[in-house]
């Protein structure tokens, strides 16, 4: 019986994480965006990218099947503009 909950978890558990796979990328990637603008972050961008290309940042998603990744990079901030000089 133990085993059988054993393997039950397990077959469940991967049927999860294909699931999540098979989500197109563009609707992934506007959730991740949507959480990391919830936590305040922001100069960042997420590129989708083929699994198998290498890209610089962390992959912080797959999607279709895992054929895809999303990468993220924090980009700077925008500068802002100096102070105009007040006049007498």
């Amino acid at each position: 019986m133990r085993t059988f909950l054993t393997v039950a978890v397990l077959l469940l558990g991967s049927l999860c994480a294909s699931a999540q796979a098979l989500k197109p990328c563009d609707e992934l990637k506007a959730e991740i965006a949507k959480k990391l603008e919830a936590k305040n972050v922001s100069s960042y961008s997420l590129d989708i990218v083929a699994k198998d290309k290498e890209a610089e940042g962390k992959t912080v998603g797959t999607c279709e099947g895992g054929t895809k990744k999303i990468i993220y990079n924090k980009t700077p901030a925008p500068s802002r503009p100096p102070a105009e000089a007040k006049k007498p």
